[in-house]
């Protein structure tokens, strides 16, 4: 068991229903200090929470919420509640963590004392419900293990280096761990993936809608966080941006305004979409992916940059107007019956 003292927990909501309930119950065990930040629910969350006798935040209404501002008011209570605090293990709200997970990456910290974060595998608790799970349920199974570049929201990290780069950046509304993950490393400290599932996650995608939502949430990600660090050195999310705008826009216009130019050969410029599904999927199985897994991640992929570019555009109109960024959310409350 891990020692009070060593490790504490912040848990992080908004409306996650019977997903936050299996989230507590998997960190409140006692042996550790466990904060929930919830972002205006109106579910009952909070009660969950303090019912199981969780240190409730309760974001204020007025200020945008992010992933980023409740996780820094969490592990600002963390640090008030206890200041020895050496490690917190952040994890949203649709999350429970794995038995044994955070045993395995506090060791890895105690051992390491460069490493400043771990990670392991993320996966879909409920993969085999819908077709949008198991996209989900690739996407986590395909990051590499050893140094990292990024971590996801599921992560352990070393209280002491949080706290000396300022936290997570409460502005960015999505991809926040990755724009963190460039000062924990600027600042000299390395991010390992370990070869261990950490959390199930439940996605509860079960519309086309909804995938649509999250990939234009990963285009105003990708957007906003090169606009911060895609100067040299790190060039992040710079690549991700001009693939999103070339795929998402320029040439699918091109094409079509060339067509009378060209008797419709033009349109070959879309052969694109397919063949990249096609490579996806390849690729993806040489990894060990099921085939059916892989050719539904391979269309995803193939066809994201158009929701993706519709964040981007997103991005650049809310900086053009000076407007703050603002969530954008894909699944509601559930309960399950």
């Amino acid at each position: 068991m891990v020692s009070t003292a060593k490790i504490g927990v912040v848990v992080i909501g908004r409306n996650e229903g019977d997903r936050l309930i299996r989230s507590l119950d998997s960190v409140v065990n006692g042996s550790h200090t466990v904060v929930y930040v919830d972002s205006g629910s109106t579910d009952g969350s909070c009660e969950a929470a303090r019912d199981r006798g969780v240190e409730v935040v309760n974001l204020d209404r007025s200020v945008p919420f992010t992933a980023a501002r409740a996780r820094n008011a969490g592990f600002k209570r963390l640090q008030n509640l206890q200041p020895d605090i050496e490690y917190v293990q952040f994890i949203d709200g649709d999350c429970e963590v794995v038995p044994g997970w955070m045993e395995a990456a506090t060791t890895v910290l105690d051992t390491h004392p460069d490493v400043v974060a771990v990670c392991g595998w993320r996966r879909e608790r409920y993969p085999e419900r819908s077709v949008f799970n198991r996209i989900c349920d690739v996407e986590w199974r395909i990051c590499p293990v050893g140094e990292n570049l990024a971590f996801g929201g599921d992560v352990l990290i070393r209280a002491k280096s949080l706290a000396a780069v300022g936290g997570y950046d409460p502005i960015v509304i999505a991809g926040e761990e990755h724009e963190l993950a460039v000062r924990l490393r600027q600042q000299g400290g390395k991010i390992l993936r370990i070869d261990q599932v950490n959390t199930l996650h439940d996605a509860d995608m079960h519309h086309f809608s909804q995938w649509w939502n999250r990939a234009k949430r990963c285009g105003y990600a990708y957007s906003l966080v090169a606009s911060m660090h895609g100067a040299s050195p790190e060039h992040k999310f710079v690549r991700e941006v001009r693939r999103t705008w070339l795929w998402g826009f320029v040439m699918p216009l091109t094409a079509l305004v060339l067509m009378p130019l060209t008797n419709g050969f033009s349109l070959l410029i879309l052969a694109r979409y397919p063949l990249t599904a096609l490579k996806t999927t390849y690729n993806t199985h040489r990894q060990g992916i099921s085939w059916g897994d892989s050719i539904v991640w391979g269309l995803s992929c193939s066809i994201s940059a158009f929701p993706e570019v519709t964040g981007a555009i997103k991005f650049q109109l809310n900086r053009l107007q000076n407007r703050q960024h603002e969530i954008i959310e894909y699944k509601g409350p559930r309960v399950e019956g």
